[in-house]
């Protein structure tokens, strides 16, 4: 786990020289599709770093810390590609953004806080320097159940 928070470090640390667009991550809610007792207020900050959009396709580094449905500290760092449909013809207009995300996370309950990958699938609504995030996370074990996870990303700086 210390080498995860250490890498998410680095990166968010060199960022600025890297790309175009820096969102601060505010994890917040989760909507579990089976009923139990979880946390679904998985508040938590991190980071989204786009690089330069070529063809309407954007790289991206992601990575954040936040409470899991069982209130544990869960962290997760990657990257992926999303592809940006414009709405209109401002460059800050309404926007969605359609991608998959491929990650290194560690979580208490599952594998014993040892990083583990995954990937996921997600969609993004936006406008300006506000997006809303959602992607749908599968059961990753008979004792987890599936899940839609949101976050908000606001913009804190433009290359």
């Amino acid at each position: 786990m210390r080498v995860l928070l250490g890498l998410i470090c680095i990166v968010a640390m060199n960022m600025p020289v890297m790309a175009d667009e820096l969102d601060l991550v505010l994890n917040g809610k989760a909507l579990h599709l089976r009923d139990g007792k979880y946390n679904e207020k998985n508040w938590g900050l991190g980071f989204n770093y786009d690089f330069d959009e070529h063809h309407h396709w954007i790289n991206f580094l992601h990575g954040s810390v936040f409470k899991d449905s069982n209130n544990q500290t869960s962290n997760y760092l990657g990257g992926g590609m999303k592809r940006r449909y414009h709405l209109d013809r401002d460059p800050n207009g309404w926007r969605v953004d359609g991608g998959f995300i491929a990650f290194l996370m560690t979580r208490q309950d599952f594998h014993n806080n040892n990083p583990f990958f995954g990937a996921l699938p997600f969609v993004a609504v936006g406008k300006g320097w506000f997006t809303l995030n959602a992607t749908y996370i599968p059961a990753i074990s008979p004792k987890h159940t599936d899940l839609f996870f949101f976050q908000a990303m606001v913009r804190v700086a433009q290359f």
